[in-house]
């Protein structure tokens, strides 16, 4: 009961340490009572199998934070209108599942080893977890731990330099001191050591926070060059209106709200992800003569120099195999193949149009992962949980807008692709000076889904030192300024548009110029303290024999 009762406080204190709404302070000792749960069961425990109980008390405590703060996945919904809980029981499993091998992992090296390169060992090897789930193709990083400031980012504002492993590198650190000094106490008892080690504490927490608010208030907010948005949110409800009107229905309404929401000069109308069409797509081969894209380009006219950037569902079609690409589909009855892509389109008038089509794609939703090795295995089975049986075709590069008419060098980035932080540094490295989400938020409906995206975005603004402007279906579309500041907001569920004017920032923080370094350190030490460790039971193995 005492082993439950510790595994349970800590998957409470990382729930309530989550954006939105929770406390990230909490998030300093949440390792805590599981590494004490550890540190017991191992040493004093009559339980045989440890490494089961290390394994499980972790797993509920894991399973505790990921369900209290992705419950929301939920929320979105199968093709017969249910309720999707393999949406939700996937990322929750397996995210739980890797996170407590980390820690069954650490148990075996500080069993081996001892205490303290056990520790380093696993601050090591969580850093080098979380930048691997974020690579692979069953990527899901929503918990990595620096995201946890994602509410209070006037705490990290030296994400410039490093990103968010970062934060999960200040978490680790303050975790690992604070189960240290709870140890020494109760093997001493010695009350001095106690208070200075509480200081100590006080200090792993409070430089870095006082370093990043003397940050926050020195951060350039305002640039020469600045452009005018109007940020569109149609409030459009994905399973019973965006596929059943008609596609001019849909983007005629679209231009309405940017009518009456544009005043005076406008350089950007900004739309959502996936804004047009309604059902289908639009053909890639067919840009010049789709009837949607021509109406825009008019629209688009009455407002001199401004440029026109949707979200918006496309396709390209192969006429035979050898032109087909990688993720293209055969149409049988057709005989053709097909790419789908999910796009953002920057449409100005007398030119072509530009596309950018997503790179990180949903796993699952639209993306089917490791597809040669289990399509064959799952089949149909991922359709008939509302996921997909092919993927999304995507660009491997990140393409940035530029235009002839204002200063703005846009990264065109769709809705998930906002939650990577390195991945977003691509775009400013090609040339971006402004970010632009195009997101739809509303598959989870009213739920902390689209409130800890939108904070994700906050951390982008701060690593990259870019505004943000934000368009979200059914919100919160917003402008976000340099220093992760939302300056403006159209709340959830509201209809229209907001009209902002951003600041252009040009240059290279130290994180676009050099990225994850933190993680790179952290896989230097885990190489080096795997290799000690084999090299140990190698050792050990020797002198048996010698014996």
């Amino acid at each position: 009961m005492k082993y439950f009762s510790l595994s349970v406080l800590s998957g409470l204190l990382f729930a309530v340490s989550w954006p939105a709404h929770g406390i990230p302070v909490f998030i300093f000792f949440a390792f805590v009572p599981l590494m004490l749960l550890e540190h017991h069961l191992t040493n004093f425990s009559k339980i045989k199998r440890k490494k089961w109980a290390v394994f499980g008390f972790s797993f509920l405590s894991f399973f505790i934070w990921n369900v209290l703060t992705t419950w929301w996945l939920f929320n979105s919904k199968n093709p017969d209108g249910s309720h999707s809980i393999i949406a939700v029981a996937v990322p929750t499993l397996l995210n739980s599942t890797m996170m407590s091998l980390v820690f069954l992992f650490y148990h075996i090296y500080k069993k081996r080893i001892g205490t303290y390169l056990g520790l380093v060992f696993f601050v090591a090897l969580w850093i080098c977890f979380e930048k691997f789930h974020s690579t692979w193709e069953f990527s899901w990083p929503w918990l990595t731990l620096g995201n946890a400031f994602a509410g209070w980012h006037q705490w990290v504002q030296w994400y410039d330099t490093t990103g968010v492993f970062g934060g999960s590198l200040w978490i680790l650190l303050a975790n690992i001191f604070a189960y240290y000094a709870y140890r020494l106490f109760q093997v001493t008892r010695k009350r001095k050591e106690l208070i200075k080690n509480i200081v100590i504490f006080l200090v792993i927490i409070l430089i870095p926070l006082s370093l990043s608010l003397v940050k926050y208030n020195q951060v350039q907010l305002t640039s020469e060059k600045t452009v005018n948005a109007v940020l569109l949110q149609p409030e459009l409800d994905p399973y019973t209106e965006k596929y059943n009107k008609d596609s001019l229905t849909i983007s005629n309404e679209l231009l309405d709200i940017a009518k009456k929401n544009a005043k005076g000069k406008v350089d950007f109308f900004i739309a959502p992800e996936t804004a047009i069409p309604g059902y289908g797509g639009i053909s890639e081969n067919g840009f010049a003569h789709s009837q949607i894209l021509n109406t825009i380009q008019d629209f688009t006219k009455q407002y001199p120099q401004s440029v026109f950037l949707t979200g918006a569902s496309t396709y390209k079609v192969y006429r035979d195999e050898a032109s087909k690409s990688e993720t293209a589909y055969l149409i049988e009855n057709a005989g053709v193949w097909v790419d789908s892509y999910n796009t953002a389109l920057q449409i100005i008038p007398g030119q072509k149009v530009e596309t950018y089509h997503k790179g990180k794609l949903v796993p699952g939703v639209e993306s089917f992962p490791y597809i040669t090795v289990l399509k064959p295995l799952l089949g149909e089975a991922m359709l008939n949980f509302g996921g997909t049986i092919a993927s999304l075709g995507s660009d491997k590069e990140r393409k940035v807008f530029s235009n002839p008419f204002n200063p703005a060098v846009v990264a065109p980035i769709i809705c998930y692709e906002s939650v990577y932080g390195e991945y977003v540094t691509e775009y400013v490295k090609n040339g971006a000076n402004l970010l632009a989400i195009v997101t739809n938020d509303s598959w989870w409906g009213y739920s902390p889904g689209h409130r800890q995206l939108l904070a994700l975005a906050k951390l982008r603004a701060i690593e990259t030192r870019k505004e943000v402007v934000r368009a979200a279906n059914s919100g919160t579309s917003a402008h976000i300024n340099a220093r992760g500041d939302v300056v403006e907001n159209l709340p959830y569920g509201a209809r229209g548009a907001i009209q902002v004017k951003a600041y252009v920032f040009e240059g290279q923080t130290p994180y676009v110029k050099y990225g994850d370094v933190i993680y790179r350190l952290a896989l230097f030490v885990f190489g080096f303290l795997f290799i000690y460790f084999w090299s140990q039971i190698y050792l050990s193995s020797k002198n048996k024999v010698r014996k």
